[in-house]
């Protein structure tokens, strides 16, 4: 299972979105920080779910945050993140 795929799921599992995104962007920061051969590093998210509803865009953030903690820890360098309810 790619990265994009296991971020979509932990995701879908945990915010029951109406619409989700996940993209794979590692091609275009090749020789940045974080980067590695073979991509699966950077990653931007578009997702809109009910669990956002009157939150803050920190407290969205941070909710995507935890969720992905392990992946963030480990393997992904950055997540460009749109939200909203």
């Amino acid at each position: 299972m790619s990265m994009a795929d296991t971020i979509a799921r932990k995701l879908e599992e945990a915010l029951s979105p109406t619409q989700i995104e996940v993209r794979d962007v590692s091609h275009t920061h090749a020789g940045h920080a974080g980067w590695r051969e073979g991509g699966e590093t950077h990653f931007e998210v578009v997702m809109i779910s009910d669990a956002f509803a009157g939150k803050s865009r920190v407290e969205c953030h941070r909710m995507v945050n935890r969720i992905l903690a392990d992946e963030l820890a480990t393997s992904v360098h950055a997540l460009q993140l749109t939200l909203s309810s």
